[in-house]
This record gives structure tokens, C-alpha cells and sequence, in this order.
């Protein structure tokens, strides 16, 4: 690629994990790497300044401003973002720079909490509302339903001014956050990532209650405007809001010199660690409040603060042990379990070490001390071990060599890391195939969970897919065993599998697990042959004529169905009533045959997932991304960056009025 197409796919990528962050609340990188990101971004616009744009990363605020948690409002007060700085001499060049040009400046130094930016009117000592930071210039989110529930969020002050407005970080505790995550899980619901994602998530929602249940809590860090007083520095603010009961940062210094700043700096990393909250760096900023008027700033930041952001947090620990699991394939993984450590917030002892050439690459063995960090800060990774922690007796784990569930001697398929038990009776293998085949996206069996489906396989009750449909025969032994519970649990269960029989034929294939063969592609395929019966007699060449089936997965399908013990599965799920049409939808049509749409923005009428259906319906593709092949950009409001690409490639772009008009 050429040094703008470079320029143009690390803006395509950073505004994917933008939206990933602001408007998904699921970031998949972790902070350290979005800033690396940024950096580089900043370089390339610095060498080509003719490559910038207005809506380039580096010129925007935030995320866009969304309606799930009530209606839009206009800022009174821009919620900028920081200017990020990585260094000591970074942080002392700031410093220095203020000192160059005010008089005496002061400086505090307080925590920067990872959690979701919040602003709070008060007129007359009430609260009147509270928004979100929206896309931080125009608009952001009227949330005042939930943050009159968040338990240290005033709704009256205790001595009113006529007009005051502050900003704050609604965050959670790692107490709070590990409470809501234990209710989902006994709720069987997913649990959340992290306490930001948590709380992000909650004072978006429509419900009140769940807000004042999940114990969200926010510290103010900035007065943004005042009427019926006047503050000379930042920190009288907090004086004032202190006594009104109103929770401000905590631990805060105010500082003179560059080496105060950063020993503040440096003794806020030290003690991150010991907070019941989690931080993502710290704040430097001018006290004064004339020294901010005079400095003013950016369209995107402040020139009288800045954020210092802490490399990667990362933990030692120790591995007590490695345990080998079987996946549905038959794949064999390695996992280390190491001593628990506190990392972006949650608790941690398991990494993956993916296969025998990663554990050969790390040189790791049971005993060893690890170096440990996030992924995104969600996923526990391995980064290195300490080797100079080695104790005598420990050396590299080998994998067994027979598979640890039934013994069958292990396989290294050719040309990859992948050990595997090529037993197709093997348990595990077994409990991981059903445990596809009764998924969401698959046969949607609702009740059948993992502990059911693995004491099932190992009473031997289970050993195929068809099984499952012969679970009544065996009900009263179900019941006396007590394997799913009582009566009414077992039927409830026995119900669901009745229903599942009716099920559409894209579904049973997306249950089969063969490999290549997801949920768009059996829906491809089933639309093509209609009925399972065809599908299992067509040969390769038919089946590449599918949409998105290529040679690959035309071989995947046709193995499955040449195998005999398949073959045989099939009849018995024949036998059992088990539907093996496809089911045609109302309303269905070719009218969008051989057209892709790439879906954007918020529609008006309909989410994305709808409008998708609404596309394979009728015969037309979804994609994720735009390019050359995309045939339409089906666009809403806030379209972001996706609407930069496709006008660019001169992609039409249509509306929802537009693409219901063309079915």
C-alpha cells in the first residue's frame, strides 16, 4: 500500500475502536494500544498534513451521541478530551511550557478514574439534569432518571447557588462490580467485562431500578460553570462541593515545580494497585482558573491539562498448574492456572497457553513465575516468564501425549501447532459438539446447559446429536437420578427438545459444527438446496456456486456428509421427527440477490440486526466493512466513519426509507 492508503486504514481502525469504546462499551484493545495507535496517527499527519481532515481521530472528541437512554441535549459547556503524554519529560515539558508562560502557576495532580464522563446541572440547588459526554462538542445523552439513583450523585446542595454545572466520572467499585457480575450468573446472563463497561452500560439502560441495584458511584473533577459565585482556583471548587456532600476526586496534591508533579505522578501508579476502583492515569492541570481563561483551548483539548497515562499494568504470578482440555474438534489446549492476581479490576488466575509451540516459545513450565496482563483488557494473557525466578526442578511443559479425557494417542495435524485426539467417541469431543448444536445460534434449546450436557455424556445417556432427541425414553431415570432435577425441570427441558424438532434446516446445519460452516453460510447453503437431503448429495462443485462457500468449506461439507457414522445420524434424526426443510419466510425474495450492503449509524424504525435480516431475506449479503465490492451503504444517523469511506469509494448511500422502497 502507498503511504495514504496506510493513513486511511489506521483511521478506518482507530475509528473502529472508538466506537468499540464510546458507543459499544466493549473496547478490544487496551488503552496502552489505542494510544500507540493514536501516536502513530499523529506522526503520519504531522509528515502529511494534506492528509488531514475534520473527522480525522485526531480532530474529533468522544464517541456520537445515541437515544437508548433518553432524549439528545446540547452541551452548555464542551466535554473535551486530554492530551495524552506517556514520558517524565513529557510531563516536564508541560510543566515547564505553563511556566514560560504564567505567572507562578499552580498545578494539581489527581487520579484519573476509568469510568464514564457525566455532567450535572444544578439550578437553584436542585438538580435539574445530568448528560452524557455524547460526541463531546454538540450533544450528549439526558441520563437525569439514573443519576438521581447513583448513590453519592446530590440532588439538592446543601447551600444553593443560582446556576452550577460539574463533571464528573461515573464509575463502579470493584465490590460493586463483582456482585452485578455474580446476579448475571446466576441469573445465567453474561457477565461484564470490566467495572468501565459495567457501569457504562448501566447509566445508558432504561431502567432505573437496575441502575440504583447495580450501585454505581461518581467523584466530580471539574466546576464547568457558576453563576452566584466565584471561584478563583480549581480547588476552591472542591471546597465548596465538599461541603455541599458532593464527592469530589479524592487525594488530590496541588504542586509548584516539574519534579513535584511528576513525584505526584508517580506516587498515584504506586498506589493504583490498593484503590477499590480502577484508574487509567492522572491528571495534571492548572489551578488557577484565570490561568485556564487565559490559555483557553483546542478544538479537542484543553491547554491547561494534560493526562499521563501508566504503561500496561502487569502482575507476577506463579503457575500452579497446567490443565489440558478437549475442544469440539478435538483439539487439545493447554491452560495455565496461576496464583490470583487483581488486573483492570477483576480478579484473574487462568491464561491460555494456545499449544505446545507457545509453551515451547515462553520456555514455561508448572512452578514458573509469569508476567501477566489484559488483552484488551478483558482477556488474561501471558506475556513472559521470570525467568530469574526460576526455581531448581522446573523445566518446559511438554503436552501428554494421549488425550487426557480417553486416552487415545494424540495427532500434530500437518502444517500447524493443532494436537489433537482423533477419537470421534471421545467425551469431550462429544460434550463440545452438543454443546454447539444446543446453542443460540444454533438449535436455540433453551435450559440445556453445560453441566446438564456433560453429565448426560458421561452417564452415557449422549452420544451423538440424535440422542438428544431420544433424552423421553430415558425420562423416569432421569428423574430418579436427579441429572437435570426434578419433574418439572426434566419435562421443562424435554419440552424445549420437542420444540427444537421444528426448527429451520439452516439451524440443524449451523448445529452440525463443520468446520468453515457458520451461521451466514448454512443460511446460504440451505437457501440454495432447500433441503438437508440435497445438501448431502451435492458434490464440490456444486456447492462453491453458493455465495461466500469456496473450495474450502465445499470440502468441509462434503466430508461430513460422506461419513458413515454421520450418515447414520441423519437417519436416526429422520427417525425422530427432526425437520430437515428449509423453512421459507414471509415475505421472502431475490430482490437483493448479488447485492452487498455494509448497515450504519442509528436508523430510525429498526436496529441493525433487523435491517440485516431484512437484507438476507431478501437474497442480498451483509458485510462488515466498506469496500470496491460493497454495493450500497445503508446509512442512519451518526454514520461515522463508514460514510467518509463510502463516499469516498463512490459507494451510493441510501436511507431506510430508500432500502425498504428497493424490497
Amino acid at each position: 500500500m502507498n503511504p495514504h492508503e496506510n493513513y486511511e486504514q489506521l483511521v478506518k481502525n482507530i475509528n473502529h475502536h472508538i466506537d468499540c469504546y464510546y458507543n459499544k462499551d466493549n473496547p478490544e484493545i487496551t488503552d496502552h494500544e489505542y494510544d500507540q495507535l493514536m501516536l502513530q496517527l499523529k506522526e503520519m499527519e504531522k509528515e502529511h498534513p494534506e492528509y488531514v481532515t475534520p473527522d480525522s481521530p485526531t480532530q474529533k472528541v468522544g464517541g456520537s451521541a445515541k437515544r437508548e437512554a433518553g432524549v439528545l441535549v446540547r452541551h452548555n459547556v464542551p466535554m473535551l478530551s486530554l492530551q495524552d503524554v506517556f514520558s517524565k519529560e513529557e510531563v516536564f515539558e508541560f510543566v515547564e511550557d505553563m511556566q514560560a508562560q504564567l505567572l507562578e502557576p499552580e498545578f494539581v495532580v489527581e487520579y484519573k478514574i476509568d469510568g464514564l464522563s457525566l455532567v450535572l446541572r444544578y439550578e437553584e440547588g436542585v438538580l435539574k439534569l445530568a448528560e452524557t459526554r455524547g460526541d463531546g462538542i454538540n450533544f450528549g445523552e439526558d441520563v437525569t432518571a439514573n443519576a438521581k439513583v447513583i448513590k453519592n450523585v446530590k440532588r439538592k446542595l446543601k447551600q444553593p447557588l443560582p446556576y452550577l454545572e460539574v463533571r464528573g466520572e461515573v464509575y463502579m467499585t470493584n465490590e460493586d462490580f463483582e456482585k452485578v457480575n455474580e446476579r448475571q450468573e446466576l441469573a445465567g446472563k453474561k457477565v461484564f467485562a470490566n467495572p468501565r463497561n459495567c457501569a457504562a452500560g448501566t447509566l445508558r439502560q432504561l431502567d432505573a431500578s437496575v441502575t440504583k441495584e447495580r450501585g454505581l458511584s461518581m467523584f466530580v473533577f471539574n466546576v464547568q460553570q457558576v453563576r452566584g459565585a466565584e471561584f478563583e482556583t480549581h480547588t476552591q471548587g472542591y471546597d465548596y462541593l465538599k461541603k455541599q456532600g458532593v464527592a469530589v476526586i479524592e487525594d488530590y496534591r496541588v504542586c509548584h515545580t516539574p519534579q513535584e508533579v511528576w513525584e505526584a505522578v508517580c506516587a498515584i501508579g504506586d498506589n493504583r494497585g490498593n484503590l477499590p476502583y480502577d484508574i487509567d492515569g492522572a491528571v495534571i492541570k492548572l489551578n488557577r482558573i484565570s490561568d485556564r481563561e487565559q490559555l483557553g483551548a483546542t478544538s479537542k483539548v484543553p491547554r491547561w491539562a494534560i493526562a499521563y497515562k501508566y504503561p500496561p499494568e502487569e502482575k507476577e504470578a506463579k503457575i500452579l498448574d497446567i490443565e489440558v482440555s478437549v475442544g469440539r474438534t478435538g483439539r487439545i489446549t493447554p491452560t495455565a492456572v496461576f496464583e490470583p492476581v487483581r488486573l483492570c479490576g477483576t480478579s484473574v488466575s487462568r491464561a491460555t497457553l494456545h499449544n505446545q509451540d507457545f509453551i515451547d516459545q515462553l520456555d514455561v513450565g508448572i512452578g514458573d513465575y509469569v508476567r501477566v496482563y489484559k488483552s484488551g483488557e478483558i482477556i488474561p494473557k501471558i506475556r513472559e516468564v521470570v525467568k530469574e525466578r526460576r526455581q531448581p526442578g522446573v523445566s518446559r511443559y511438554q503436552l501428554p501425549d494421549v488425550c487426557p479425557v480417553c486416552g487415545t494417542k494424540t495427532v500434530r495435524e500437518k502444517d500447524t501447532a493443532d494436537i489433537k485426539c482423533p477419537s470421534p467417541n471421545c467425551p469431550s469431543q462429544i460434550e463440545r459438539r452438543i454443546i454447539n448444536f444446543v446453542s443460540r445460534d444454533a438449535m436455540d434449546i433453551k435450559g440445556f446447559g453445560n453441566v446438564y450436557i456433560e453429565d448426560l455424556v458421561r452417564r452415557g445417556f449422549i452420544r451423538d446429536i440424535a440422542d438428544i432427541f431420544v433424552l423421553k425414553d430415558h425420562r423416569e431415570q432421569m428423574i430418579e437420578e436427579g441429572i437435570i432435577g426434578k419433574e418439572k425441570n426434566t419435562d421443562k427441558l424435554l419440552d424445549a427438545i420437542e420444540k427444537a424438532k421444528q426448527r429451520d434446516a439452516y439451524q440443524l446445519l449451523t448445529g452440525f459444527g463443520i468446520p468453515n460452516v457458520g451461521k451466514a453460510a448454512a443460511k446460504a447453503v440451505m437457501k440454495q438446496f432447500v433441503t438437508i437431503e440435497n445438501l448431502a448429495a451435492a458434490d464440490v462443485s456444486q456447492l462453491v456456486e453458493v455465495p461466500d462457500i469456496g473450495e474450502v468449506s465445499a470440502g468441509c461439507i462434503r466430508s461430513f456428509f460422506e461419513d458413515e457414522t454421520n450418515r447414520h445420524m441423519l437417519e436416526r434424526l429422520r427417525s425422530a421427527g427432526v425437520n430437515m426443510i428449509r423453512i421459507e419466510q414471509e415475505d421472502e425474495s431475490d430482490c437483493l440477490s448479488g447485492l452487498t450492503f455494509v448497515i450504519t449509524g442509528t436508523l430510525p424504525n429498526m436496529d441493525r440486526k433487523q435491517a440485516a435480516e431484512l437484507v438476507e431475506k431478501n437474497g442480498g449479503r451483509v458485510s462488515g466493512s466498506v469496500s470496491k465490492k460493497t454495493s450500497y451503504l445503508l446509512a442512519g444517523e451518526n454514520a461515522g466513519s463508514k460514510l467518509t469511506k463510502a463516499e469516498t469509494l463512490g459507494i451510493p448511500v441510501i436511507s431506510e426509507e430508500e432500502f425498504l422502497a428497493m424490497i
